[in-house]
């Protein structure tokens, strides 16, 4: 199974659509998890469309249309893998420890917000993955998305992937 994952898409306020690798990601994946800070419904319409499976929630930009819609906080078992998907999980400092007991049933607990890659394993075993922005790198050097894969009951080759500048630079 295919995952991509990504989050603070912030559209359009950061850009005025996803990058192009990205959607190709998309549409080649079997699941996508979003989490959170889309701003504008129109980016949830064409994620649903374009998926084959969409797994999202809520941030803290998202007003009243996407929150009616979204959960704040989404669980899934894919393919044997609980996965928690989750927009704040607050300060850096302590962040493995509070995830693991905010989300002890879980293997894998994907998140957004700070707009900085993140791929670490909590004491108990949950995984923490957050993608970083694709279209808000802030002071990242690039904009990212994450893919993984879960087969044989495990998650495997999450990759980090940076897209070029827009204007190609």
């Amino acid at each position: 199974m295919r995952l991509v994952i990504t989050a603070d898409t912030h559209l359009p306020k950061r850009a005025r659509e996803l990058p192009e690798p990205l959607w190709a990601a998309v549409d080649a994946a079997d699941v996508v998890l979003h989490a959170g800070d889309w701003v504008d419904v129109a980016l949830l319409d064409a994620l649903d469309r374009r998926a084959r499976r969409l797994v999202g929630v809520y941030g803290n930009n998202d007003g009243p249309e996407l929150r009616a819609r979204l959960p704040e906080v989404a669980r899934v078992e894919l393919a044997g893998i609980r996965v928690a998907v989750v927009h704040e999980t607050g300060p850096r400092a302590g962040r493995e420890a509070r995830c693991a007991a905010r989300f002890p049933d879980c293997d894998v607990l994907v998140f957004g917000h700070s707009h900085i890659p993140w791929d670490t394993v909590a004491s108990n075993g949950l995984r923490l993955l957050n993608p970083g922005s694709p279209t808000d790198r802030r002071a990242q050097p690039h904009a990212t998305y994450l893919t993984a894969r879960v087969a044989a009951g495990r998650l495997d080759r999450v990759e980090l992937h940076r897209l070029p500048r827009r204007g190609g630079h």
